[in-house]
């Protein structure tokens, strides 16, 4: 089921999409994060009202935000977590990287730069002008859990979707940490809905590209990812409690801008979309602020 978050008449509410239309599922929780708080019995809700509700709105007539506008805490996010991608970033910074990292790299996105999946990404040149993209599988958690066994961890993944990295390399070179980099407002687009779990029998291999004007920049799977889901889960939960609708991006294959020869970063007018295989397409153009 491809559960979204999405505005009409100047109303913003959440549903399900059905072929080409909108399911409203309001009337069962009034936001995603609430919907997700239910658990199972929120989400056999959904899906029943799915199934037998008549759809009434056309997807092409709503304005799709991102699943979860409004996250309740910062996003979970892995840096180095595809081998090529460790390695060209590395190239790029001017030294070899001798060993792959021994645990996950984390760093988060402040909860002010998400966006919708197809929401103007700002550019001012005040602020930075090395801005690039960083195709992600990301994943949104089900329900509370800590010190979560690796063999379990898999149950607490509620849905998928697609998120960009949007990152200011400028700052993030200049301030020696990701944070200031990665947060900029309208610097994570995600969307465009969120899958549920039971619609991807296999996460860990899902081809994941991204192009820049039409032309194809990253081009990867998700069996390449160095920490997989599980992984993953258990080390972010060892010893700090994961809550229902937090969102973790998985980290980017190769393909960035910075680390390409001559670095390339994206300019207002241009647009980036990131795709993974049976989940979506998210479209963003850089809009001058």
């Amino acid at each position: 089921m491809k559960l979204i978050t999405y505005q009409h008449n100047e109303q913003t509410k959440i549903g399900a999409v059905k072929g080409t239309a909108v399911i409203d599922l309001s009337a069962i929780a009034p936001t995603l994060l609430d919907l997700i708080k239910m658990g199972n019995n929120g989400l056999a809700q959904a899906r029943q009202h799915s199934e037998t509700a008549v759809p009434a709105l056309p997807l092409a007539d709503v304005k799709l935000l991102s699943p979860i506008p409004n996250p309740q805490r910062n996003i979970m996010c892995l840096g180095w977590n595809y081998a090529e991608h460790a390695a060209e970033s590395a190239n790029a910074k001017g030294f070899e990287i001798k060993e792959l990292p021994k645990l996950p790299i984390v760093f988060t996105k402040a909860t002010t730069a998400v966006n919708g999946p197809y929401g103007d990404i700002p550019f001012d040149t005040a602020v930075s002008e090395q801005i690039d993209w960083e195709a992600e599988l990301a994943i949104v958690i089900s329900k509370p859990g800590k010190n979560i066994p690796r063999e379990q961890a898999m149950e607490y993944i509620y849905g998928y979707t697609v998120l960009n990295d949007i990152s200011a390399r400028d700052l993030q070179k200049g301030g020696k940490q990701f944070f200031k980099g990665k947060s900029l407002d309208g610097s994570c687009p995600i969307g465009p809905w969120l899958t549920t779990a039971d619609a991807v029998p296999d996460p860990h291999n899902l081809r994941i590209t991204s192009r820049v004007n039409g032309a194809t920049k990253q081009d990867s799977n998700t069996r390449h990812m160095i920490f997989d889901l599980p992984t993953i889960i258990a080390y972010l939960s060892r010893g700090m409690t994961l809550l229902p609708g937090d969102i973790i991006a998985t980290g980017t294959p190769s393909g960035v801008g910075f680390a390409r020869t001559p670095p390339e970063f994206l300019r207002p007018g241009d647009v980036v979309e990131c795709e993974i295989e049976n989940i979506g397409i998210i479209r963003n153009q850089i809009q001058s602020a």
